[in-house]
């Protein structure tokens, strides 16, 4: 009668295994290989990884021009765009952050860090005004505040070489521009931050989006204007408790 228990079999099997370099090798690429069929396989068979939500549209070219002066003056490395679904962030940030919102974002701004807060929804949270004041001194609206000033954004006008040419970029990369936008860019980008101009049938292109004088200077465009639309524009654009319906919908019929 055998006096090994089934523990010490397992350990014995496993010994080998862990001697035997060949061995190991292969039942190694054996797991490997049947992990990342697992995770891979399915999607073969599905059409996109992210769910449509109602509402999500490109950026305007102004919104788009102030998302790269966000990015230049490396606003990201102190604020996060990406409300996680916690207790504590979705009452302060507002409603978790839905993988749509990101769908046209080259690159993503998720964010790792927060020195300041979350900025995923702060779209129409504060005026034009407090805007501009708090990127001109912050710690006039923010005592405790250690952000530095970027009042230099109002001075300085607003020169994107060809905004055509970086639709199209975009375009390439899967972002739905027409060829209407692409052409309209540059007038649309100014006709946004100015009221004077035509801005012709540009926010039926761009639904809700909001054309006025962003930076309280109706004299020029500048850096300022574009930097504080694509801020007012933060989380405004999907209705989340219809996201949150649309959800529940696709759950309820397996998809």
């Amino acid at each position: 009668m055998s006096t090994t228990s089934p523990d010490q079999g397992a350990f014995e099997g496993h010994k080998k295994l862990e001697k035997n370099v060949t061995l190991l090798a292969a039942a190694t690429l054996v797991t490997v290989a049947i992990g990342g069929v697992v995770e891979i396989a399915p999607l073969f068979w599905i059409d996109n990884t992210i769910e449509e939500v109602e509402g999500m549209r490109p950026y305007t070219p102004l919104e788009q021009a102030g998302r790269d002066i966000y990015i230049r003056e490396g606003c990201y490395t102190c604020h996060s765009q990406m409300i996680r679904p916690f207790r504590d962030e979705v009452e302060r940030y507002g409603h978790y952050s839905l993988a749509a919102e990101s769908m046209y974002d080259h690159p993503f701004q998720w964010g790792s860090k927060r020195t300041g807060p979350d900025l995923a929804r702060v779209g129409g949270r504060y005026s034009d005004e407090w805007h501009v004041q708090h990127l001109k001194n912050p710690q006039s609206v923010v005592p405790q505040s250690i952000m530095p000033s970027y009042s230099f954004l109002a001075e300085t006008p607003l020169q994107v070489a060809d905004i055509s040419a970086n639709l199209t970029a975009l375009q390439r990369v899967g972002v739905p521009y027409s060829a209407i936008d692409i052409e309209m860019a540059e007038n649309d980008m100014f006709a946004q931050a100015d009221p004077e101009l035509d801005a012709g049938d540009l926010q039926e292109r761009y639904p809700k989006s909001q054309i006025r004088d962003y930076d309280g200077d109706p004299t020029r465009v500048t850096e300022m204007d574009a930097l504080v639309a694509y801020l007012q524009m933060l989380g405004t654009l999907v209705d989340v408790d219809s996201a949150a319906a649309q959800t529940e919908l696709a759950e309820e019929l397996g998809r």
